[in-house]
């Protein structure tokens, strides 16, 4: 098993409503919320770990030298989605509902999720990294293959402006039904930039579940909607269903709601580039 990280700050305001919908075909959907508030030292603790997805303080210093640009604006206009320009806001809501479903994953459900290494190797900052939005990783023990341990593999829509809610869940479950052609690739790409940073035991772990035929593992799907809480109509993400995905049987289903949603992510990057 990995060491357990401790849990950030900002985890305690992603909340288990304990409220449950059922979609169409009978498959259980989680209602969580981003009860967010203004502390400002959760605020900047929780800047730090979604700057460091795109650029560690290391790397950040070596790649502002040069520029004549300070590490705020060296984030803004050159890591960061931009704030105004088409697609750079829904890119910005993309990312950060990635990094909060991921955040979901490994804090509150226990998984290894390797996330950084999606983020920090964008060629383009207004576009979305290619392949399986989320994933986590679960052993049973640290020596030697076991059938139970687990690959949970996630994919996440946001809506967080505009006035139509829009059935974002049905959204994801359609992605997620693409993700087993997509999984081999982003094991295979997690795995090189690991062998690439000289993180062989991180690789050789990813390398685990690329021939489920040699070496039997469980397979988990997941498909979450993050909304902005007046975009939430629970009529329609009740009529989501999971009909044709390919794991249906394992496919796990959550919305996460908040208020002001937009707001919060567009303050949480100037933050992230401030405080840098």
């Amino acid at each position: 098993m990995f060491s357990a990280m401790p849990i950030p700050s900002h985890l305690d305001w992603l909340i288990d409503t304990g409220e449950r919908l059922t979609s169409a075909d009978g498959v259980e959907i989680e209602l969580w919320e981003l009860q967010h508030g203004d502390d400002a030292a959760v605020l900047s603790a929780w800047a730090k770990h979604f700057r460091e997805h795109y650029c560690d303080e290391e790397m950040l210093k070596k790649l502002v030298a040069g520029t004549g640009k300070t590490n705020g604006e060296y984030l803004l206009e050159t890591k960061f989605p931009d704030v105004t320009e088409k697609p750079g806001p829904s890119i910005r809501s993309g990312d950060f509902a990635e990094i909060l479903v991921a955040d979901y994953i490994e804090y509150k459900l226990g998984y290894w999720c390797p996330r950084q290494l999606r983020y920090d190797q964008k060629w383009n900052r207004n576009e979305s990294t290619k392949g399986c939005d989320v994933m986590g990783f679960q052993f049973v023990n640290d020596e030697g293959v076991d059938p139970n341990d687990e690959l949970f593999v996630f994919e996440s829509k946001a809506s967080m402006s505009g006035n139509t809610p829009k059935n974002r869940l049905q959204d994801a479950v359609t992605d997620s039904g693409k993700d087993p052609v997509r999984e081999a690739t982003t094991l295979n790409a997690l795995k090189q930039r690991f062998f690439e940073r000289g993180e062989e035991a991180s690789a050789l772990k990813v390398q685990r579940f690329q021939n489920m035929a040699d070496r039997p593992f469980r397979r988990i799907s997941g498909a979450a909607a993050v909304l902005n809480s007046s975009l939430y109509d629970e009529t329609l993400i009740a009529q989501t269903t999971t009909a044709g995905h390919p794991n249906s049987a394992h496919l796990k289903l959550i919305v996460i709601r908040g208020d002001t949603l937009m707001a919060l992510v567009h303050a949480l990057y100037e933050r992230a580039a401030n405080e840098a």
